[in-house]
């Protein structure tokens, strides 16, 4: 493999948050070494594995000298361990992707995403896309939804669409994370969905690649959220917003982006402080709140959903 350019601006670090993957790691890895954007760096954040994972990934390092930094995480969940490795990113930070320790990588990855972005400038851009749903048994793919509705804040206060294996910062947008992170002492949900808030929050925009899926995104028993796909996922979905799951995760975000409000927009801050109210408002005048801001989700049915809890109170 040809020598990686020094020119920061031109490297992609690939963050990787690693617990127990020895079953699924080596695959993945080949996949990231087969990337025809050559130009990239991996971090890696060993979680505590019992397993052989840390073996696969020293093998890995000396496969690719200078390309892999190894450290350790905090040993809190998997949203803390990719927050440690944003919070730990250089401060030039150029573009900076997300990879899970058990997907599989079409060779055009980081070269789709890259090019997407390569007009972005000093504007806080965030790449996603649709990805295989992978049940590797049967090789059965099924393709992520597309989504329908415009990306902002209003849509990432109640829903994530940046799937965080398929996210790329440019380097403004990883500049940006980099330092909210650092703000920030409370614990994420998730990493993808907090970077979907913090990049639309702060008057940034998203890129999504509608074209084909460019990744396998393995489904087993062990994922740390998985998909959710299918009619018995949607029944656990729905049992979970009544037993106060949704609430539980609104609750957790809104704790984590008041840390970051000298980032936001006026605008943004404006709907945060209307959703935040209507939270803790009686029926009535949570409803009237509501409407004031209008949150959505891609789908109708989705957004349906979300007044349906909302006027249950599990918001």
């Amino acid at each position: 493999m040809p020598a990686i350019t020094r020119d920061m601006t031109k490297i992609v670090t690939i963050l990787m948050g690693v617990l127990n993957g020895a079953k699924w790691l080596q695959p993945q890895l080949n996949s990231i070494a087969e990337q025809d954007h050559e130009a990239w760096v991996i971090r890696f954040s060993d979680d505590g594995s019992t397993d052989l994972s840390a073996d696969i990934i020293a093998g890995f390092s000396e496969q690719h000298p200078d390309r892999v930094h190894r450290g350790t995480g905090p040993k809190s969940g998997f949203g803390d361990n990719y927050m440690q490795l944003i919070r730990d990113l250089p401060k030039q930070a150029g573009y900076t992707a997300f990879a899970d320790q058990d997907d599989v990588w079409n060779s055009n990855k980081l070269g789709r995403a890259v090019a997407a972005l390569a007009a972005s400038g000093e504007e806080p851009a965030l790449y996603c896309g649709r990805r295989w749903l992978w049940y590797p048994k049967a090789d059965r793919r099924i393709k992520s939804s597309q989504p329908s509705r415009e990306f902002g804040f209003r849509n990432a206060l109640i829903e994530n669409v940046a799937a965080g294996n398929t996210v790329l910062l440019n380097p403004a947008a990883a500049r940006l994370a980099r330092q909210a992170a650092r703000m920030i002492t409370k614990p994420v949900f998730a990493h993808d969905w907090w970077l979907y808030q913090l990049i639309t929050g702060a008057g940034g925009k998203v890129v999504f690649d509608n074209g084909p899926p460019c990744i396998l995104y393995r489904q087993h028993s062990a994922n740390a959220v998985g998909a959710g796909h299918g009619i018995a996922a949607q029944i656990r979905r729905k049992t979970g917003v009544l037993k106060g799951n949704f609430a539980r995760r609104i609750k957790q975000n809104l704790a984590v982006l008041d840390q970051i409000k000298p980032l936001l927009t006026e605008e943004s801050l404006r709907d945060l402080r209307r959703f935040e109210l209507a939270r803790n408002a009686a029926l009535h005048q949570r409803l009237l709140l509501l409407n004031e801001i209008r949150p959505y989700r891609q789908t109708s049915a989705g957004t349906l959903g979300f007044w349906g809890a909302a006027s249950l109170g599990q918001i």
